[in-house]
């Protein structure tokens, strides 16, 4: 809007310079903020099983709706109150009237910075980054001899892409959920650098009352832990009534009554009597064991957290066709369980993403061939993003996931705008209107990545994980929309498609046919203005 609001005249009335403003960047700003809410409520939805991700995602969702809303009332407001300013020739921040050049040179210097202004008519064509790419850039990048270095650079942009797409791993490390160097990290290293043979310890827990006195349970419960290294009452106690002479297959009454009153009164099992819980049946009636539990540890090789999710998968499968009723347990499963679908979550959001362009885009009546730019932008930049986190050492865990689908309306703000802008321009060559759209689109999408990561920048210093992973998500994400907006996009399009054949339009030949001008220099008080009068 600050762009376009740029390209406007001074000396035209503040209506006629908003309503201008709002038909160049309301369509595309309306567009991008669909795609924004459409990403961020997929990721709300029960299509995301992550809790993390849709709270934060609805969370994103509102700021966006207040954004809209903030951009559609105040923002456009202090654009009007500017416009108001600039007709008066006052200060945009002071409020006073700025005086003539004369009387301006004979104030003091501390005076004449803060009253320094630029005609409003001419101040487009003093901006640095705009000069710069109308005088070299748009030149440069759209030269024939470069076109074939940057087709190059994309095609080592997917594979270094497809390298790292191919790496990802799921981040189901405790330890990345708090700052660096904590003792709880200390403890990570440790354990994986001493004991990564070793699997964390595994709660088995039996949460109904079994017949423990019975043969055949006796040996599913014995079958289940084999292979682990075990902590068991059971396999304790059996082992207590073999010492005995005694049969492990006894009668309800006399298996419950030995645990009670001998192994469980031995101090060297004694410890047990916090694994096991008992329910009391009636008067002059043995209790029965309603619940108890044992302790797994497996050994693991190297593959240790490919080797858990498989352990994990087997016991669950068969505490569903074991007749005793049984659940296994590790914090560090919880982190196994939610990234379990990580990696195909914001695949499916982006395909989501770029059909619902497809739809929105013959719905507004918009260039077809636009949407499809967009949809293949947007994969793109998700693509390169995922790959190269990957390189980085970034993990696929719940940061990263809230940073990928960030990404996809991210990108589509910074491309949507010139490919509109390229995709309106009929009669001229391909070249001309990526130079156009260069100028009229590039420019604040570059300025809007640069504020980003300026913004960002900050957080590359934080000492904790997490931020640590939002920084480089994010970064990435930058960097693959500007290379796409300000490299890919304007060098593919110099020969792909949509057709520039279609004469009768040139850039600025709207305002040509629609009006007719005729100039007369005035002098008033403070400048030298031209007043148009509209025939």
């Amino acid at each position: 809007m600050l762009s376009s609001w740029r390209r406007t005249r001074e000396d035209q009335h503040v209506k006629e310079r908003v309503a201008g403003v709002f038909e160049d960047v309301m369509l595309r700003f309306s567009g991008s903020s669909l795609i924004h809410l459409l990403t961020l409520g997929l990721a709300a939805s029960p299509l995301t099983n992550m809790e993390a991700v849709r709270l934060f995602c609805r969370t994103a969702a509102l700021s966006v709706t207040v954004s809209y809303v903030y951009t559609l009332s105040f923002y456009s407001s202090c654009l009007v109150f500017t416009g108001y300013l600039e007709t008066g020739y006052r200060h945009g921040c002071f409020c006073r009237k700025v005086p003539k050049q004369d009387r301006l040179d004979s104030k003091p210097a501390w005076y004449r910075c803060l009253m320094f202004t630029l005609h409003g008519g001419h101040a487009h064509d003093t901006h640095l980054l705009l000069g710069c790419v109308r005088r070299c850039y748009g030149d440069w990048i759209t030269n024939t001899y470069v076109k074939p270095f940057v087709v190059l650079l994309y095609l080592v942009y997917i594979s270094f892409g497809l390298m790292g797409f191919l790496q990802v791993s799921q981040g189901s490390d405790p330890s990345a959920l708090v700052a660096m160097d904590t003792a709880t990290v200390l403890y990570a290293r440790a354990q994986q650098r001493y004991f990564s043979s070793y699997s964390p310890v595994i709660g088995f827990y039996i949460y109904e009352s079994a017949p423990y006195w019975n043969f055949s349970v006796q040996h599913d419960l014995l079958e289940y832990a084999k292979g682990f290294q075990r902590v068991s009452w059971l396999e304790a106690y059996l082992n207590y009534l073999s010492d005995r002479n005694e049969s492990t297959s006894q009668a309800r009454e006399n298996f419950t009554h030995t645990l009670r009153s001998g192994f469980l009164k031995e101090p060297q099992f004694a410890h047990f009597a916090d694994d096991i819980i008992f329910a009391e049946r009636g008067q002059g009636d043995e209790p029965d064991v309603a619940a108890s539990r044992i302790f797994l540890v497996a050994k693991t090789t190297e593959n240790k957290r490919e080797e858990m999710s498989i352990l994990l998968d087997t016991l669950r499968r068969l505490s569903l066709t074991s007749r005793v009723r049984f659940l296994i347990f590790n914090p560090s499963f919880v982190y196994l369980d939610r990234y379990s679908t990580a990696v195909s979550s914001p695949l499916r959001h982006s395909l989501l993403a770029v059909i619902f362009l497809l739809a929105l885009s013959s719905l507004a009546l918009v260039e077809p061939l636009v949407a499809v730019w967009l949809g293949l932008t947007i994969l793109s930049v998700q693509f390169g993003v995922l790959g190269f986190m990957t390189l980085w050492g970034v993990e696929m865990d719940c940061m990263s996931v809230l940073c990928l689908i960030a990404a996809l309306g991210h990108s589509a703000d910074s491309s949507a705008p010139l490919l509109c802008g390229f995709a309106s321009g009929r009669g001229e060559s391909r070249t001309r209107w990526v130079r156009v759209a260069l100028e009229r689109h590039g420019i604040p999408s570059l300025q809007t990545l640069i504020c980003y990561g300026a913004a960002l920048a900050p957080l590359g210093s934080v000492r904790s994980n997490l931020t640590s992973t939002l920084f480089r998500c994010l970064m990435l994400t930058a960097a693959c929309s500007a290379l796409h907006t300000l490299a890919f996009l304007p060098t593919l399009l110099t020969f792909l498609p949509p057709s520039k054949n279609r004469a009768g339009h040139h850039p600025g030949s709207d305002e040509l046919h629609r009006q007719e001008v005729e100039c007369v220099e005035m002098n008033d008080s403070t400048r030298v203005v031209d007043q148009i009068t509209t025939v």
